[in-house]
């Protein structure tokens, strides 16, 4: 019960119940003055335009903020007015559906944001059907107030924003930091848990893309206020912490260790990597405090807690090699020694954190130039050319739009044939439900009917408690808020409070509250039906058979961060920033590998063609970002001797082989002759170079002296790392080569 109040406490002062009573602020400030002044008339027109508008509100820079909302506006005018002009001229009305449902669905392939527009334009398209107008005078007034009513939602949401402009960066950067922790923590469970690796993996998708997202926001906001006004302390201060997270991120991929390594070494030692795992749910726990805390003014936690795991963790390493002795406790011990560094790089990461929230100045400043910030912002295209390349059948949104629209179309003659009350409930499932894959739609049909189940339950039970009007207005309001403050983080139950909200609503019409529980059951079940079935049998999209290009691109950005690498380490002092912008680039393209993954598991599965093949790919590039992180991290962070030819060799051989892989993924004519990295012995001649350290510090050993030194151990950890890595890295990109090898020859088929 305490977890749960908990939990409530920390919904409400998050930014998704700020934008609940945010719409309900617009909605309710219009109903009282026009209630006042006997104009009640012209509020609903009002509440459907803050209502259709609200959509493009989402975090993100100001000026695409806005300029999402005045598009919006325009859109829904336009379709309202077209709409409700065509209603008693049936072929004109369905060829204006048609139109409407094709051009303003295919507007999503501009991104997130104008996905959002587009719903708002859709969603107008469905209530101009709920409203009954039939003068000229009467629907301009209707169109008027309905454009009144988006104004006035980006008026107020822009003076919301304006007295509380730091809470929505807080509440990102809170989500950001709570996702690094449960990933730490996740991240733990690996060391040790060799039975449940694949179902960890699985768990660490979802939560490398939710990271990654959060990250792309946060830049596009900060990083735009940046470059439009320059420095302000609170900017600068939020800018920091971001760049803390990507650290942070960075570090915890690097962190992914050669797991069979790992079993084969310690074995039955296990016991021995504890202290490092509790070092990482330590800091997880830590960052998820931190993350509160940017929403409340409460202390800093107490860092001792993790002053003493990190000691622990050191512990370990002087433990193990005095019971196994050197040398053959050097190999492990170098492993956690290894481990112990990146843990400490994060924990100084998170110190820096804890230093920017306690507002401790900090000498270090973002040295990024202005030009050089605007290549971290992954910027949408917005150009015709987007557009007509997505006008064939190879395109999903293409074909999406299309399904779409014999949807609507099928829905609207099928209320029109059979005289349906309220059939446009129907057509309004259709459009909240239907999504381009087919996985989503079916989780959003399952959670959007059983929240209708619930809410309607809810409702019966209140209407047999009570007939008061009063009550079922603030019932309705009430649960209006509270849906669009569920929506985006759990749809079921905002699913619930959306039936409660439209059943009252309806009942202030129509007293017989039953008959309208009754027909928003059925037409939400008929709804989730249709585009159910519309999904899997009108030129369906699957996700197996749409792989290839996101895959190309992963395997693309894994060849610029392997060579940004390379670069780095033949000279450490050159600028980073073309490593920092390679390495964006490959955990964006990955994390979306990733994402186009977790839409496959959605898919029925006898259209999951070849999961476990793709499964293999999705994990090896997975494990090859990590393990070029880990080798840039590395250079990044200590002092490195000269990069020698048989580094090189290796990289060259590692780069061919996702060469190939992307000239096999392209169709490209392959010609073996053109791929002539030598790197015979390579790997032999980079381990010979930690055995001859390896060597010489254990005839020092023998002639007493004991004691290690900086350099030595840096040298030790290098040698070793860069031969195992690289040796890592040619292993996984030859497997990644003979995997997509298999993918390739089965698509084609």
């Amino acid at each position: 019960m305490k977890n749960k109040f908990i939990e409530l406490r920390q919904f409400l002062k998050k930014t998704d119940f700020d934008r609940g009573i945010k719409l309900g602020i617009a909605i309710a400030i219009p109903f009282a003055i026009l209630y006042f002044l006997g104009y009640t008339v012209f509020a609903p027109a009002i509440a459907v335009g803050v209502l259709l508008n609200s959509s493009g509100d989402i975090p993100g820079s100001k000026k695409r903020k806005i300029n999402a909302i005045l598009i919006s506006i325009a859109l829904t005018t336009v379709i309202t007015a077209t709409i409700l002009f065509l209603k008693p001229f049936l072929p004109f009305l369905l060829f204006a559906l048609v139109l409407i449902s094709f051009l303003v669905s295919i507007i999503a392939v501009y991104g997130f944001r104008a996905s959002l527009v587009s719903f708002s334009g859709l969603l107008a398209m469905v209530i101009s059907f709920a409203v009954q107008k039939e003068t000229t005078q009467d629907i301009f007034i209707q169109v008027a107030f309905t454009a009144i009513g988006g104004f006035w939602y980006l008026i107020v949401s822009l003076i919301i924003q304006q007295l509380a402009p730091k809470r929505e960066q807080n509440q990102l950067l809170a989500d950001t930091l709570s996702l690094l922790g449960s990933y730490l923590k996740l991240r733990a469970k690996l060391l040790t848990k060799k039975t449940k690796r694949d179902i960890i993996f699985k768990e660490k998708l979802a939560l490398q893309i939710q990271i990654n997202e959060k990250h792309e926001v946060l830049r596009e906001i900060l990083l735009t206020a940046r470059k439009r006004s320059g420095r302000n302390r609170f900017e600068e201060k939020q800018l920091l912490i971001l760049v803390s997270t990507i650290k942070i991120f960075e570090l915890i991929e690097a962190e992914h260790l050669d797991y069979n390594l790992i079993d084969e070494i310690f074995g039955d030692r296990k016991n021995y990597l504890e202290a490092s795992k509790n070092l990482n749910k330590i800091m997880g726990n830590h960052l998820i405090l931190l993350s509160d805390l940017l929403l409340q003014n409460k202390k800093i936690p107490n860092k001792e807690p993790l002053l003493i795991a990190l000691s622990k963790a050191n512990d370990s390493i002087l433990n193990y090699i005095d019971t196994f002795k050197l040398p053959e406790a050097r190999e492990g011990a170098l492993i956690l020694k290894n481990l112990y560094d990146y843990q400490e790089q994060l924990l100084q990461e998170i110190r820096t954190i804890r230093r920017l929230m306690a507002n401790v100045h900090d000498a270090s400043k973002i040295s990024l130039k202005r030009e050089d910030s605007s290549q971290f912002l992954t910027l949408q295209e917005y150009r015709w050319n987007v557009l007509t390349q997505n006008l064939s059948l190879n395109s999903k949104m293409f074909r999406h739009s299309l399904r779409f629209t014999i949807a609507i179309l099928f829905t609207y003659l099928l209320g029109f044939t059979f005289e349906i009350q309220n059939a446009y409930w129907i057509m309004l499932t259709v459009v909240v439900i239907m999504r381009p894959n087919y996985g989503l739609t079916k989780e959003r049909s399952k959670d959007r009917v059983i929240g209708t189940f619930i809410g309607a339950l809810i409702a019966v039970c209140i209407v047999l408690l009570t007939q008061n009007e009063i009550v079922y207005g603030v019932l309705a309001f009430i649960s209006l808020i509270l849906s669009f403050s569920l929506i985006q983080q759990n749809y079921k139950s905002a699913a619930v409070f959306v039936t409660i909200s439209i059943i009252f609503l309806y009942s202030l019409i129509n007293p017989n509250a039953f008959e309208v529980i009754q027909y928003r059951i059925l037409d939400t079940v008929i709804g989730a039906i249709i585009a159910l079935v519309a999904n899997y049998l009108i030129l369906p999209t699957w996700e197996a058979d749409n792989l290839r290009q996101v895959l190309l691109n992963a395997v693309q950005m894994n060849k610029k961060y392997l060579l940004a690498t390379q670069v780095l380490y033949e000279d450490a002092t050159a600028q980073k920033f073309s490593y920092n912008l390679a390495r964006k680039e490959d955990f964006l393209a990955v994390s979306n590998l990733n994402a186009s993954f977790q839409r496959l598991t959605q898919d029925p599965k006898s259209k999951q063609k070849e999961y476990q093949l793709i499964y293999e790919i999705v994990t090896i590039n997975q494990t090859m970002i990590s393990a070029i992180a880990a080798i840039g991290n590395f250079i990044i962070n200590h002092k490195t001797t000269p990069a020698s030819e048989d580094f090189k060799k290796l990289i060259n051989k590692i780069y061919e082989n996702l060469q190939l892989s992307a000239d096999i993924l392209e169709n490209n004519q392959i010609d073996e002759d053109a791929y002539t990295a030598k790197n015979e012995n390579a790997r032999d001649n980079l381990f010979d170079t930690y055995k001859k350290l390896s060597n010489l510090r254990d005839e020092n050993i023998k002639k007493g002296n004991t004691k290690l030194d900086t350099e030595t151990l840096h040298q030790l950890q290098e040698a070793y790392l860069i031969s195992n890595h690289l040796n890592w890295l040619k292993s996984l990109s030859k497997s990644l080569q003979k995997a997509i090898e298999r993918y390739n020859s089965i698509v084609l088929e």
